[in-house]
Formats: C-alpha cells, structure tokens, sequence
C-alpha cells in the first residue's frame, strides 16, 4: 500500500503545482507498484520469485529512478558546490544528448532484461549501457568532490549504476562466473539503497535549515552502507566465509539506517530554525 499512496500524494503534489515534467516520476513508481505486485503474485504460486519478472521489474524501475532523478541533482548539487569552493571545474549540465542517449540505451537494456534474462543479446546491451553511464558519471567532475561527502557520496553512488549493468552483463555472458544474487546487490543495495541514503541525509539537513555539510556521522553511515554492499557481493568470492559475510553485510545495513535515525531523527523532530534577519 505505502507505494501506491506515494504515488497518490506526488500526483497530487504534480497537479497542484502544474509541474508535469515530473509526470516521468510516477510513471517509475507505478512500474514499481506493477513489479511488487508481480512479485508477490509470483510468490503466491510458489515460484521462485527472487529471480522472477517482479523482482527485475521492480528493480529496473528503481535504476531507471536513479538514471534520470539522479542525472539532475547530482551535477546541479555538484555544481552549487564547485561554485562555493571557488574551483573552475564544472559539471557537464545535465540532461544532454548524451545523457539522453545513455538513458535510452538503460532503458532498452533494462526491458531486454526483464524480458530475456540470459539472452546474449542483452548482456551485450548491459554493456553498452554500463559503459555509456560511465562517461556520463565521469562528465560530473566526481573527483573534484572528495573534500565534502555529502556531495562526493552521490558521486559513488551512481556509480554502482553502470558497474552492477557492466557485472550482470559479464554473468549473463559467463554463467557461473559469479553468483546472480551478488550481482543484483551492486544495483540494490549499492546504487539504490546508498543513493537513498544520500538524499535523504541531504535533503534532511537543506530542509532544516543546517549547512550542507557531513559530519563524523553521516560519514559513517555513508561507510557502513558501502561496507554492507562490498561485504554482501563478496560472499560470492568466497563461499566458505559467505554465512559470516552475509551476516556482517546485514549488521553494517542495519546500522547504517538505524544511525540515520539517531543523527538525524532529533533534527527532524525540532522545528525548523528561523532565518536570522
């Protein structure tokens, strides 16, 4: 249900304001409705729905999200930031032929893979697409941003966008080359759950009225997601230690947003300071 009232509430939130470009969000929303449904329908019929259609639908949505909210707001963020510091370099603006192409290209690859998942065909699209994403990543000026975490963490996380297409492309290639599973986690937890992370800690301390900048920690939250994402996709290296891994990935996922809640809950939960002057 939480998602279809989410999706109420940002249509609402759409019309009101008049601001249809945003349209392009529910519709992501809505494939992710349609692919959690799926999911549980496949469940429901005693499939194995961890590798069904629902899952590669609603997952795909989830980077298809990441591709297009993320292509504005990590160059915009990153450019606010290079202003400030004085710097010269600048991002790529976003939304250019090139992105455009390079979001095509996901897209395309993303429908084959829901469709035909061992298709070589597709694993040759995942590749495409992994690679074009990787220029776009690189046109952001992501290593200008090292000193500020809170910017240089969108930076990483986009990252695993075309490196868990570039690995799901090689395993679809290689059968057995690597786990299915580990793969899928480079876009799971790395590029879903560390970019939700990312704008939830930013966009928590720009709507309360706090400077954007990361403290001790956010910086360890930031690491203890990124250490739950390596520590999962390396059990696959190492089978024998891979209950360990498995257990060590679960621990550092859930202190990572059980330390959201006790950074940023209190800020949350005080009213907004008032502009001086």
């Amino acid at each position: 249900a939480m998602p279809c009232v989410l999706a109420a509430i940002i249509s609402r939130e759409i019309i009101a304001s008049k601001n249809w470009r945003n349209l392009i969000v529910v519709g992501m929303l809505v494939v992710l409705i349609v692919g959690n449904a799926v999911f549980h329908w496949e469940d429901a019929l005693g499939n194995n729905a961890a590798q069904g259609y629902g899952l590669r639908i609603g997952l795909g949505a989830g980077i298809m999200m990441i591709a297009v909210i993320g292509g504005r707001v990590v160059p915009s963020f990153t450019r606010n930031w290079l202003v400030q510091q004085g710097t010269t370099a600048r991002p790529t603006p976003p939304m250019q032929r090139f992105d455009k192409v390079a979001l095509l290209a996901l897209l395309v690859a993303l429908i084959g893979w829901v469709l035909m998942p061992n298709a070589r065909g597709v694993a040759a699209l995942l590749g495409l697409a992994g690679g074009l994403h990787l220029v776009r990543l690189v046109r952001w000026k992501g290593l200008h941003t090292t000193a500020e975490s809170l910017v240089a963490v969108l930076h990483i996380a986009y990252i695993f966008v075309p490196l868990g297409a570039l690995a799901l492309a090689a395993q679809i290639a290689f059968p057995g080359l690597v786990s299915l599973g580990a793969v899928q986690h480079l876009w799971m937890s790395g590029a879903i759950g560390l970019m939700t992370l990312a704008v939830m800690t930013r966009a928590t301390l720009g709507h309360t009225g706090h400077d954007l900048r990361a403290g001790p920690g956010t910086v360890l939250i930031y690491a203890s997601l990124l250490g739950a994402t390596l520590l999962r996709v390396s059990a696959a290296l190492w089978p024998g230690l891979a209950p360990s891994l498995y257990t060590g990935s679960a621990l550092l996922w859930i202190a990572s947003f059980l330390g959201f809640v006790v950074v940023y809950g209190p800020l949350l939960a005080r009213p907004k300071p008032a502009k001086s002057g």
